[in-house]
């Protein structure tokens, strides 16, 4: 395949908000292994390692960590990679390590048994920061397995508030702030401007960087990065307004759902709906995840997403169904706008009573 076909730079937006990044058309296993090669470079022999979710809560508890420590070799890991990045640190950290796991909860664990086992075996300790919805039957795993588990209440904290709050060690008031304005992005509070430039400036640039940025200046970003964002935000806005014009509204058991498709900002796009109307908003993305986000009148996001691969917190979450068998699905995906995907998660939807007995 010729390079330029998969290369985005140049796509009228129409097209681009509508097709993956670059990205996703690398072989998993072709990224899987540059993505060893990053982490081996950066993370072997470490004394501290950090397995965490790249997003701004993720790094902001990481940062926290740092400066506990006074290093931390950075190894990412999303939702759907958690046993990768359990994996890479016990095999790359060094012998007798110091890790934390930060912003990531196993759907099941069995998905990370046998490499959490490894990496508790080699360190001298694991400690585990997190807030998100966590059943008791694998927080009770978890900690069997000899971690050191701290869940805060996802309703109330942020995944830095409880790095900050648990980890010993006199931190900067920089440090202490940017964990407030991270939960005012992570808990959808929204009041603090500044939440808002780390959301988009964790999003565009790499995770070190965004990393060493905030080591340094905390919530306040430097100039250089405010000019960055500005830039940015201009294709951003288009995407989001995209998004909106897109979206069908739904009935579903007295639920307003909204459903629409598109490279976009899933928060920003939740919002705008949010205000048209909608409770509950599912925001299917050109790769095959969705972003399923509520309100004050709809707090199970956590048990849809659980229906179809995923999970997360009462008013945000997020899945990838199990229905992408081949390129043919992507191809149908991509020129139906998700309406597989979308069909599915309405499903989810339809069946929360069942949901709610499980839960019960």
């Amino acid at each position: 395949m010729e390079k330029h076909v998969i290369e985005d730079d140049d796509l009228a937006p129409t097209r681009k908000s509508r097709l993956p990044g670059t990205g996703f058309f690398v072989p998993d296993d072709v990224q899987r292994a540059a993505e060893d090669q990053e982490v081996r470079e950066r993370a072997e022999g470490a004394d501290v390692l950090i397995v965490t979710d790249p997003d701004p809560d993720g790094l902001a508890a990481a940062a926290i960590v740092r400066a506990a420590h006074g290093s931390g070799a950075l190894i990412p890991a999303g939702p759907h990679n958690l046993d990768d990045g359990l994996r890479r640190a016990a095999e790359y950290g060094a012998e007798g390590a110091t890790v934390y796991v930060c912003d990531l909860c196993p759907d099941d664990f069995e998905d990370v048994v046998d490499n959490l086992a490894r990496l508790v075996a080699g360190a001298d300790s694991v400690t585990w920061y997190d807030h998100h919805q966590w059943t008791e039957d694998v927080e009770t795993a978890v900690r069997e397995a000899g971690v050191d588990l701290v869940v805060g209440d996802s309703d109330e904290e942020c995944t830095a508030d409880v790095a900050a709050r648990s980890i010993d060690a006199d931190l900067p008031r920089h440090l202490k702030e940017l964990a407030a304005v991270t939960r005012d992005h992570d808990l959808w509070i929204n009041d603090d401007p500044r939440s808002a430039d780390l959301a988009d400036y964790s999003y565009w640039t790499d995770a070190e960087e965004y990393l060493e940025t905030i080591q340094e200046h905390g919530a306040d970003l430097p100039a250089d990065a405010q000019e960055f964002l500005a830039e940015r935000r201009v294709e951003k806005e288009d995407f989001i307004e995209r998004a909106v014009k897109r979206a069908n509204f739904h009935e579903i058991e007295g639920v307003t759902v909204a459903a629409t498709y598109g490279r976009c900002s899933q928060n920003e796009v939740a919002e705008e709906l949010r205000e048209q109307g909608a409770d509950a908003a599912v925001v299917v993305k050109p790769a095959g995840s969705a972003s399923i986000r509520g309100s004050e009148g709809f707090e199970k996001c956590h048990l849809v997403a659980r229906r179809v691969n995923g999970g997360g917190h009462p008013r945000a979450a997020g899945c990838k169904p199990d229905i992408y068998d081949d390129m043919m699905d992507y191809a149908q995906h991509w020129t139906t706008e998700g309406a597989v995907t979308k069909r599915v998660i309405l499903d989810a939807f339809r069946d929360l009573p069942d949901v709610d007995e499980e839960a019960e």
